[in-house]
């Protein structure tokens, strides 16, 4: 870990990336492109220090509420904020100044911050958004190695259940080859069934791979998968492709679609979206109606 000093924290569409880089190790996390021109090692976590005073004057200027997006680029529950507590510190002046919060992570340190989650979600708006991937909790830590597994994030999304704290599921990257069945697919979308997800985040069934991720996700393949031969497999299906389809995509996108569809899930991206950066109207008024009575 390091820390470095930035000029903004807050970008036009209301992001925020308290870190760069992560310890997750996700073997085909796209943040490694070097697109993204990330100079240090990944691994060695660079967090912005004047991130929070960054984020409290730019809170301060906002003219209008809006939802604060963050968990893109970097997890904010990378196992470097267990104790700096930036994301913690960062949620806390969201609630502070009234705006709304759509968080996303794979780690279950999310659970340490619910109260502040659910005071956040009763003012104005929280949406927490809990990637799953596969199913199979031993396959999971082959393929998200330094990050809490599958059973502990439907933990994650039953205690947002029980304070009525909307969730969305990112399902992606499903790994031709590796996750990419039926069986996987239906035992995640029966969970997000169980604990009333409410949308589902899904582009194809496959990954995308570009220069930086794609050599690091090639070496896991062979150190991960030695006897299946998914490094021959890759080269042989997608060489130097960006986007990787499983040969299965068509299939598994006709299910998850009907499946949603059936259950009322959203599983059009669109309309996830809107829904992540919508900040709820009538709390803008309620806001309003208070600040003319003082």
């Amino acid at each position: 870990m390091h820390y470095k000093s930035v000029k903004s924290i807050l970008s036009a569409k209301n992001g925020i990336n308290l870190f760069r880089g992560c310890e997750h190790g996700c073997i085909y996390c796209d943040s490694r492109s070097k697109c993204y021109r990330i100079e240090h090692n990944f691994e060695d976590i660079e967090v912005k220090e004047n991130a929070l005073e960054l984020l409290e004057i730019a809170l301060k200027k906002k003219k209008q509420k809006v939802m604060i997006g963050t968990g893109s680029m970097s997890d904010p529950y990378t196992p470097t904020e267990k104790n700096i507590e930036y994301t913690k510190k960062a949620l806390q002046l969201i609630e502070k100044y009234g705006f709304g919060i759509a968080i996303q992570t794979k780690s279950d340190l999310i659970l340490r911050d619910i109260d502040i989650l659910d005071r956040i979600n009763q003012k104005a708006k929280t949406v927490v958004q809990i990637t799953l991937t596969t199913f199979d909790d031993n396959l999971c830590k082959k393929i998200e190695e330094n990050v809490c597994p599958t059973s502990q994030r439907l933990k994650i999304l039953s205690e947002m259940q029980k304070r009525d704290i909307p969730t969305v599921v990112w399902l992606c990257p499903i790994l031709p080859f590796i996750n990419d069945t039926e069986e996987n697919l239906l035992s995640i979308l029966e969970a997000c069934k169980k604990y009333d997800v409410k949308g589902i985040i899904n582009f194809d069934f496959g990954l995308t791979l570009r220069e930086g991720n794609r050599e690091y996700f090639y070496q896991k393949l062979e150190k991960n998968f030695p006897r299946q031969g998914l490094f021959t497999l890759y080269n042989k299906y997608f060489r130097e492709s960006y986007v990787c389809n499983s040969p299965h995509n068509e299939k598994l996108l006709k299910i998850f679609h009907q499946f949603c569809s059936q259950n009322k899930i959203m599983h059009n991206n669109d309309e996830i979206f809107s829904y992540l950066n919508t900040f709820p109207k009538e709390k803008i008024h309620k806001d309003f109606l208070e600040f003319d009575f003082e």
